[in-house]
Order: structure tokens, then sequence, then C-alpha cells
């Protein structure tokens, strides 16, 4: 199934045990808290790590996905009832309604067909108020991270919470054009198999910088890493800072 690990529960909770708190969320809750009592929206906000952190620290956020067993997970912790969550993509999002957009744990790259990603940057820039700001990760790919999506290197055992455990690793399937295409394999104890089959576009930082200005926006900044490093130095990341035009 394609990403099913968004949309099938017992991969949500794999998903879930795997993506905990980590160096980038704490990059964004602070990049974020620059605008005390902002007005948040997380896109593609999954399971709601970080939307119920920055509603924690005192912003009223709004988290849209479009998979609803991600939405039911984040629903159900703790302090869910101070976010608003959407079920939906960024065709539902009001104008002008918003001081910062978030796109975190790489969900720029889904957006595959260019007409696509200038479709999501269009929606952002009229969602954020004159001025507002659009923070989001993407992976450089000078770091050539696919390379280590194998059975070797990516295999890892995952203890859930109802006690159960799977075994999860992942092959690349396909590299071409920018492209590369992947499957997650999930062997969870009792043998039940499952897979989780996408696509993620990398694009170079000249490619996101060109894509940001044509939607309006001014670029800031485009860090390397979540140490704030130059782009091309730290983590393999492309982690862009950009504000919204009048």
């Amino acid at each position: 199934m394609r990403d099913a690990e968004f949309n099938e529960p017992d991969l949500v909770a794999v998903y879930d045990a795997v993506n905990t708190w980590a160096r980038d969320d704490d990059f964004f809750l602070s990049a974020v808290g620059e605008t005390p009592g902002a007005r948040v929206l997380d896109l593609g906000c999954g399971t709601g790590r970080l939307a119920l952190a920055l509603a924690a620290a005192g912003h009223a956020v709004t988290g849209v996905d479009p998979a609803r067993a991600s939405l039911d997970a984040a629903r159900a912790k703790p302090g869910a009832a101070r976010v608003t969550w959407v079920e939906g993509t960024a065709d539902v999002l009001p104008e002008r309604a918003f001081d910062v957009a978030v796109m975190t744990s790489h969900v720029a790259q889904v957006f595959v067909d260019d007409a696509a990603w200038a479709d999501v940057l269009g929606r952002l820039a009229r969602a954020l108020v004159p001025g507002g700001r659009l923070l989001f990760d993407a992976r450089d790919p000078r770091a050539r991270g696919w390379e280590r999506w194998n059975p070797v290197e990516s295999r890892r055992r995952v203890r859930l919470g109802d006690g159960r455990e799977a075994e999860v690793w992942t092959e690349v399937t396909a590299v071409a054009g920018g492209c590369v295409g992947f499957t997650h394999h999930y062997a969870f104890s009792g043998g039940a198999a499952l897979v989780s089959s996408s696509t993620l576009r990398f694009r170079t930082e000249e490619e996101l910088r060109a894509s940001l200005e044509r939607a309006g926006f001014r670029v800031e900044r485009v860090y390397g890493g979540w140490d704030r490093q130059p782009a091309g130095e730290g983590d393999g990341e492309l982690v862009v800072v950009a504000r919204a035009g009048a």
C-alpha cells in the first residue's frame, strides 16, 4: 500500500515508536518561539508530536493532515484538545490566518511534481499574514541519504505500546530525476507482515530557493543542520526559513 505508514493504524503505531522527539523538533519549537503566542499552521502534522509541543508552549496551533489514522493517533494524545485538528490538505487553508507555518519531518519532499509543489507554496503564501514565516526541512541531495536506506543499515527492532515488537527495514526501489522510490517492510511478532511504499523528491537548495521566490516568499536562511550550520554542512538537511510577501 502506498504511504500505509500514515494510513494503517498498526504502522502509525510503529511510526510513533520510531519517530520520537529529536533535535529537529528542538529546532522548530525554538524557531517558532521567536514569534511568541503565534497562530501556527502545522501542515502534514502527522501524529502531532510537534503540534502538541507548540500548543503547550502557548501557541494557537492548527494541525492539518490528509491521513485519518495519523490524526486519530494525534487526537488520542494528552493535550490534544489544545490543537485544532483538520483532516485535509493545503486546499483547506484559510487566507491570512497564520503567523507561522511549518512543514516538518520532510513533508516538503512528498510533493514530487513541480506543479503540486508550486500549488502548495502558493496556498501557504496566501494562508500566512504578510511577513509571516514558513519553516520546513528537506533532505539535501548532496548527502545522498537514500544510499543508507537498505535492509542492512536501516534494519531495527521496535517495541510498541501494546507489547508487540516489529522488525522494520527499508529498501530503495528507484532513483531517477531527483526522485527516490522506496518500500518500508514491517515484520510483526506473531507473523504479520506489511509494507508501505512511497516516492520522495530531493530538490537542491537552488531549486528550493527558486520555487519559493516564484511563490512570493523571501528566503531568509537555508541551514544545513539542526544547529543552524551553513547549507552543505551539518546534518545533510536543507532547513529553510522564508517570509511571505505583502
